[in-house]
């Protein structure tokens, strides 16, 4: 996976946009269409206390209303830290929105002040298909978008 080049295009696609639905929705599609192993693709919006709600999205149908207190989605939330999920049915309150998710990457997402505004959600049909490369180049990615959001 060429993350640079992936970097470099959602930088130019982004610059000088403020709005966050926006930028969701490009980083959504450009990350959906960067890798074969990336089966679903999507944002997941803080849109009250405790609760995440579906945001621009590739892919199947994804689930509408993820509380902070259920599955990967809700973990990441709730820590506002990555989940790298090599295996989702070894997750425990794993939330199958799609049987043929495998493995799951889940990053939190920031604005400049610092505040936990959505989730990052990446399902693969594969098992183990993520690893620390793509937590930390996609960590800066959407950390380089959001702070000028």
């Amino acid at each position: 996976m060429d993350y640079r080049a992936l970097a470099a295009t959602i930088e130019s696609l982004t610059d000088g946009e403020t709005d966050q639905i926006a930028l969701m929705a490009t980083i959504a599609c450009e990350v959906y269409h960067a890798d074969p192993r990336f089966d679903w693709v999507g944002f997941y919006r803080v849109t009250e206390p405790e609760l995440l709600k579906i945001g621009p999205y590739q892919g199947g149908h994804g689930c509408l209303v993820i509380p902070f207190s259920r599955g990967v989605c809700g973990a990441c939330a709730r820590s506002r830290a990555p989940q790298l999920v090599a295996d989702v049915h070894a997750f425990p309150d794993h939330i199958a929105c799609s049987s043929t998710t495998q493995s799951e990457l889940v990053l939190p997402v920031f604005d400049a002040s610092g505040a936990l505004i959505a989730v990052f959600d990446i399902d693969s049909d594969q098992i183990d298909a993520f690893g620390d490369e793509d937590v930390g180049a996609l960590t800066t990615i959407l950390a380089r978008v959001f702070e000028k959001a």
